[in-house]
């Protein structure tokens, strides 16, 4: 018998998740290093603080 082809589409979307996540995080570290760097304050727009902030509250299964 043939096997069934196993559906990569959980892979493809755990790994576009985990990139955003990843890309959000440097995003932040990479502006508070530069606001250290350059004694600047520049807030990050509430949508990208309120998912930071979700993204690192929730549990991790």
């Amino acid at each position: 018998m043939a096997e069934k082809p196993k559906s990569m589409v959980l892979g493809v979307v755990a790994a576009a998740v985990f990139a955003g996540l990843g890309r959000m995080v440097i995003q932040k570290i990479l502006s508070d290093r530069a606001a250290r760097d350059h004694h600047v304050t520049v807030p990050l727009d509430e949508e990208t603080r309120a998912r930071i902030s979700d993204a690192l509250r929730r549990p991790s299964k």
